[in-house]
């Protein structure tokens, strides 16, 4: 499912560990996408990484109700390949308005089979294209993405950003 601009993002670490290593973070936070973290996920995963400059670019973040911790909660029992920031962060996503940002297998699967609306970090530089980033700065960024070991972005969609991004 594509969410639109007005949504707010509830993102989990990898797309923001992406967007940096594509030198693009400041980039998608000046296209107005509003992206959130659960305070769980910022403590254990960005606080020491780089949570205080996100914060600075507009990263927002939420604490979850009662209801939502109890729900991540179940999540982590439930599937046990999922850690406690992601699950926290999907429980956050099944708010109303409100749509989960990762590059995670798993977590995006979880996501489909709960019915939240899910979308990744091609969405997100799609998002800047439309606002008016560069192509060339896509390009360079979606390729330092790509030429690192851990990247797991679909081959087919990346060379066709490339290619359009690349002229």
């Amino acid at each position: 499912m594509a969410a639109t601009p007005s949504v707010l993002l509830v993102s989990d670490t990898s797309v923001l560990v992406d967007l940096e290593r594509g030198n693009l973070i400041e980039a998608a936070f000046q296209c107005r996408l509003t992206m959130v973290v659960p305070d769980i996920l910022y403590e254990r995963e960005l606080l020491e990484f780089n949570g205080p400059y996100l914060k600075s670019l507009g990263l927002g973040v939420v604490l979850l109700s009662p209801s939502e911790v109890q729900l991540a909660q179940q999540i982590t029992t439930e599937r046990a390949g999922l850690s406690v920031p992601d699950a926290f962060a999907l429980s956050c996503a099944t708010r109303p308005g409100h749509t989960l940002l990762t590059g995670d297998r798993q977590l995006r699967s979880e996501a489909a089979m709960r019915k939240v609306n899910v979308v990744g970090l091609l969405w997100i530089l799609d998002q800047m294209a439309a606002a008016g980033v560069s192509r060339q700065q896509l390009h360079e960024g979606l390729t330092r993405i790509c030429s690192h070991s851990r990247c797991r972005l679909p081959p087919t969609e990346v060379k066709h950003r490339l290619a359009a991004w690349g002229a």
